[in-house]
C-alpha cells in the first residue's frame, strides 16, 4: 500500500491558524503533559545537524526528521529542511507522511500565538486593557518564522497592529508586500517601537539580544521562540529578571533555553518552577502587576504531532 504524502500546501490547507491554535489548545487541555515530552536528538551532518523530534500519544505517535543548514540562506535555501512520519500507536505501523519544513512553520507560529492569547487574558486586574483590544505587535524577524507569526497574529489577536524590524530592508519589504497581498497591513519598526509595544514576537536566527529589555513596557508580552540553544540570546537577563515568565516545558526550557539559563542558574528556575503551557491554558499563571510575561519557547515534538494529526484527519493526501 502506497504511503499517504501531505506536500507543503496540503499541510498549510488541513491546518488554518485557528484551526491548529485550537488543536494544541485541545491537546493541553485533554491532558497532554509538555514535560513528558521526548527530548529532540542531534547528530552531526555535512555542514549542519541532523534533528530527530520523536512524539508519542495515544491515538498517534510520530518523528520528524530535520537537517539545519546554517549556510543554506546565503544560497538561497531554507536553512531547515525535513518531512514527518505519523505512526498509529497501537500497531506502530506508518499512517502518513508529510512535508516537515511546512510543519514546523505552522505549529511554531500556532504555539507562540496560543501562549500569547492565553498570557494576555491573565492580565492583572485593573491592568489597561487597549493591549487586548487593540496591542501594537512588534516583530523581530524577516524570514518564514517572522512571516507566519504576523499572519497568525493577524488571526488570532482581531484589530493588532503590526510593524516589523529586520536586518535587511529588502526581506523586510518583501514580506510587507506579501501580507499586504493577503489583506494584512505591516509597517516597518524599529528598536523605537520597543517602549510603546504591547506584544514583542522575537522569530530570529541571533545569538545576541535584540534589544535593550528596560525599554520593554510594564505589562507587555514578549515571546523568544526563534533560538534553541544554550548559546542562543534573542532577550537579555534585564527582561527575563524583571518578567514573569512561561515556558513551554520546564524540562525542555531547561535544555535548550539559552534565554532563561544564563540570567539565573537551573537550580533557580527549578526553585521558580514557572507556569508551563498545560498550566497557562489551564489558567494557572498569575501575573505580577506591574511586570511584563516572558514566554520562552524552543520548539517541542508534541506540538508536531498535534499539528499532523490535524493534517492527516483533515488534509488532502497524495
Amino acid at each position: 500500500m502506497k504511503l499517504p504524502y501531505f506536500d507543503a500546501a496540503a499541510v498549510r490547507a488541513a491546518a488554518p491558524w485557528p484551526t491548529a491554535v485550537a488543536a494544541l489548545e485541545r491537546a493541553l487541555a485533554d491532558g497532554m503533559d509538555p514535560e513528558s515530552d521526548s527530548p529532540r536528538l542531534f547528530s552531526p551532518a555535512p555542514g549542519g545537524e541532523f534533528l530527530l523530534m520523536p512524539a508519542q500519544g495515544l491515538g498517534y505517535s510520530g518523528v520528524k526528521a530535520l537537517t539545519v543548514a546554517p549556510g543554506n540562506p546565503a544560497r538561497g535555501l531554507g536553512k531547515i529542511q525535513g518531512i514527518y512520519l505519523l505512526i498509529d500507536s497501537d500497531t506502530l505501523a506508518p499512517l502518513a507522511t508529510m512535508d516537515g519544513t511546512e510543519l514546523t512553520a505552522i505549529r511554531t507560529p500556532a504555539t507562540t500565538l496560543m501562549a500569547v492569547k492565553h498570557i494576555l487574558a491573565a492580565a492583572p486586574e485593573g491592568a489597561p486593557q487597549h493591549n487586548n483590544e487593540h496591542p501594537q505587535v512588534l516583530v523581530f524577524g524577516a524570514g518564514i518564522q517572522a512571516l507566519n507569526h504576523l499572519r497568525a497574529a493577524h488571526a488570532v489577536l482581531p484589530g493588532a497592529r503590526f510593524a516589523v524590524i529586520g536586518q535587511r530592508p529588502e526581506r523586510v519589504q518583501a514580506l510587507i508586500g506579501t501580507l499586504a497581498a493577503e489583506g494584512i497591513t505591516v509597517r516597518t519598526g524599529s528598536t523605537v517601537d520597543v517602549p510603546g509595544a504591547d506584544v514583542i514576537l522575537c522569530t530570529t536566527s541571533s545569538s545576541t539580544p535584540l534589544f535593550d529589555g528596560g525599554l520593554v513596557a510594564d505589562g507587555a508580552v514578549v515571546a523568544a521562540v526563534g533560538q534553541h540553544g544554550l548559546d542562543a540570546r534573542e532577550v537579555d537577563a534585564a527582561l527575563v529578571l524583571r518578567s514573569d515568565v512561561v515556558v513551554e516545558g520546564r524540562a525542555s526550557a531547561l535544555r535548550e533555553a539559552g534565554d532563561l539559563i544564563p540570567a539565573r542558574s537551573a537550580e533557580e528556575w527549578e526553585s521558580i518552577h514557572p507556569v508551563n503551557l498545560q498550566e497557562l491554558v489551564a489558567g494557572k499563571l498569575e501575573r505580577t502587576p506591574g511586570k511584563p510575561c516572558l514566554y520562552a519557547g524552543v520548539g517541542m515534538a508534541w506540538e508536531d504531532l498535534v499539528t499532523a494529526a490535524v493534517v492527516y484527519e483533515g488534509g488532502t493526501r497524495e
